[in-house]
């Protein structure tokens, strides 16, 4: 996409993060945009925000995207306010630590939903109103760099980056070979600080339980510390929306902007090419070497 003025862009997770950061950048753009966000009290701040950017048109929209209904009227809404759908961002996204086999069923539910079936809830709608309009449009879905690599810890939050980073991929072997002038991307980031380590903000009625003994263990809190940690130490955020969106410019596919995983990346790969069953000592000893040449 090489000229993003009055274009239309749909930003889910908008309100925080990068979500927030992508809303700067469209703004600075002169595009048009829905921001989406399950936090509506914090998303009525971008109206005035956004402005101050540079926007002309934003429409704010508070929705829980792991519901389909409510992608629908997010879908709705654009188009009745502007008639097309240029940009699709699927940004929104939720982390609850925790052991995969400890982790509560509503937990992975929730995961499940906000990480990957909101890409799919979107794609699905989103997609062909592109097809029908016939011009150059771009999704960029927000994979992290857990939907390429794997570790221990967060099992529900690597099975839902990479299921979203492989129906990114597959959609995009299925639009080339309808020709669609559509340009799939997928932004996988390392740790940022963002608010992915405040996720508990943004749990859904439907997805609380505080009888549940889970949500007082050691485990919980240990695990809720140790998100704190790494988002609190992750990379700072500014400039990553410019990242972003100079790799929409480009059309480009893979939006990795650290480069620390690599190793990590190609050892896992290699396992595989090898047939090897995935060995944590023996990737922790490499990753030690690595650290220390």
């Amino acid at each position: 996409m090489k000229d993003f003025e009055g274009k239309v862009a749909i930003i889910t997770g908008a309100a925080y993060g990068f979500g927030k950061e992508f809303v700067k950048q469209a703004a600075q753009r002169k595009m048009k945009i829905v921001a989406v966000d399950i936090m509506g009290d914090e998303l009525a701040k971008l109206d005035s925000m956004a402005k101050e950017w540079g926007a002309e048109d934003i429409t704010l929209v508070t929705a829980d995207v792991g519901i389909y209904e409510e992608t629908e009227k997010v879908v709705k809404t654009a188009l009745e306010k502007y008639g097309h759908i240029d940009l699709l961002m699927n940004n929104a996204g939720i982390a609850v630590p925790g052991k995969g086999y400890d982790l509560p069923l509503r937990d992975w539910e929730w995961i499940v939903q906000t990480n990957f079936m909101a890409h799919v809830y979107f794609m699905r709608q989103v997609i062909p109103v592109m097809l029908k309009q016939g011009t150059h449009c771009n999704i960029m879905n927000t994979c992290s760099v857990a939907g390429v690599i794997n570790f221990t810890g967060m099992v529900p939050y690597f099975a839902t980056k990479h299921a979203a980073l492989a129906m990114s991929e597959s959609m995009n072997y299925e639009l080339q070979a309808q020709g669609a002038d559509i340009a799939m991307g997928v932004f996988c980031p390392g740790y940022v600080q963002t608010n992915l380590d405040h996720s508990e903000w943004y749990r859904p009625e439907r997805f609380k339980d505080d009888s549940d003994p889970y949500y007082q263990s050691e485990a919980f809190k240990k695990g809720q510390a140790g998100a704190k940690y790494v988002i609190e130490t992750g990379h700072p955020i500014d400039g990553i929306g410019d990242l972003v969106f100079k790799a929409i410019e480009e059309d480009q596919f893979y939006v990795l902007p650290h480069d620390e995983y690599d190793g990590l990346l190609k050892i896992q790969t290699g396992e595989k090419l090898q047939r090897k069953s995935p060995n944590l000592a023996e990737l922790m000893a490499m990753l030690k070497g690595a650290a220390e040449k």
